[in-house]
């Protein structure tokens, strides 16, 4: 892969490319009544948001990085008859709509302008917006009821697709307030003309896999977490799809808690250099992780080590270097949780990291990693930092390494 290709095999590879959105009228749509159930910890404030997204936006511009928005995508893409069906036919599969609503709601899409079916497939529909409702269903919702749920998470551009060398992995993901991302992302890789002759390598119709547990430690070496949000049965999927295309040599599988607060991987553990992470302290000693690799057309999984000493191996580095949030136990939790450890490396020893986490910046700067600090109060309201928030598609490649021993 060279240098103006389209793809990605590290996570730290200099930063071209990249995916965001923008957060709009669906954070509008949050309440205390209905946060909790669209994964939301809080209500954020709209405005804000888009000002901190703005800065984040911007300081990747000024470093050389080209910036695509989904939307605009979005609303290209769907100029494209084929992909209008599909993102229609997304939203009418849900089953609470019943026949008559289905119906009715299927000829308002059909009818919308691109930009108009884009907003409402982002932002959603409540209620008392739908005039030409019917059925039963539709007569007994509130009139603050979503008749399409508003995609408020979209924002977290990580997670519904990840890059492996060319290929790109539409993933399938396991909260339902977020499984209509995928058709979304589905239609911009299968009709969008910037992604013309892109093999997609996992489809939203698979074991459940989101992008936020992918992390490609090295060219050849992909991690995964699983826990909350990614089975062992979606990571061994990957593993089949990326190792038997020949995208890598290993796949490791890193269990890690199944909890709010390390939904996924890189909730606690990226990197910012080709030879560092940052990590939370409390799991630092306990994250362990399954090597597989092909040998004679299977897979074979190895037994657990602990997953710097088996990522060093299958790096073909000697030591992966640790930095870790915070030096007391309440400080590295309280930065754990603000996303201290979820950087966006735009190159080696150069990342993007929210303002807040004090500590686990100057932890990163000690350590000879340059610091680009964004504020993020409103933003992290979702849980997620600025690698959530991105999901590259062009880095520079680095220099292949070696596949380790064994």
């Amino acid at each position: 892969m060279d240098t103006t290709s389209t793809g990605v095999d590290s996570e730290v590879g200099r930063l071209r490319t990249v995916l965001l959105h923008r957060p709009g009228p669906e954070l509008a749509r949050l309440t205390p009544r209905n946060n909790d159930a669209l994964l939301f910890d809080g209500i954020p404030w709209v405005g804000r948001a888009q000002e901190e997204h703005d800065v984040f936006a911007q300081v990747l511009r000024d470093h050389g990085v080209e910036v695509l928005y989904l939307r605009d995508l979005l609303v290209r893409t769907l100029e494209i008859d084929a992909a209008r069906s599909w993102c229609i036919d997304a939203v009418l599969t849900d089953p609470r709509l019943g026949d008559a609503l289905r119906d009715a709601l299927r000829s308002h899409l059909d009818g919308l302008h691109p930009e108009d079916l884009a907003y409402t497939l982002i932002a959603g529909l409540a209620h008392e917006e739908f005039g030409a409702g019917r059925g039963l269903g539709f007569a007994l919702m509130n009139r603050n009821d979503f008749v399409i749920d508003p995609l408020p998470n979209l924002l977290f551009t990580r997670d519904s697709s990840v890059w492996v060398g060319s290929r790109v992995a539409v993933c399938s993901l396991a909260m339902p307030a977020r499984r209509r991302e995928t058709s979304v992302m589905a239609a911009i890789y299968d009709h969008h003309p910037r992604f013309a002759g892109v093999e997609s390598i996992y489809s939203s119709r698979l074991e459940t896999l989101e992008g936020g547990d992918v992390l490609l430690l090295a060219p050849g070496v992909v991690a995964v977490g699983t826990g909350e949000r990614t089975t062992p049965a979606g990571v061994e999927r990957l593993a089949r799809n990326v190792v038997g295309r020949g995208l890598a040599h290993t796949v490791l599988a890193v269990p890690v808690a199944q909890d709010r607060a390390t939904m996924h991987l890189d909730t606690v553990c990226t990197m910012v250099d080709t030879d560092a992470v940052v990590m939370y302290p409390n799991v630092a000693d306990e994250l362990r992780a399954f090597a597989l690799r092909m040998v004679d057309g299977e897979l074979v999984v190895r037994a657990p080590a602990p997953f710097v000493e088996v990522a060093a191996e299958a790096m073909g580095i000697d030591e992966l270097r640790i930095i870790d949030t915070g030096l007391d136990p309440v400080t590295a939790e309280r930065e754990q949780w603000d996303d201290g450890n979820n950087t966006l490396a735009i190159a080696p020893r150069l990342a993007v990291a929210y303002e807040r986490n004090v500590e686990t910046n100057v932890r990163l700067e000690a350590a000879g990693i340059e610091v680009l600090r964004i504020p993020g109060s409103e933003l992290g309201t979702g849980r997620g930092g600025p690698r959530c928030m991105s999901c590259p598609i062009v880095r520079e490649s680095l220099h292949k390494v070696a596949p380790g021993h064994g």
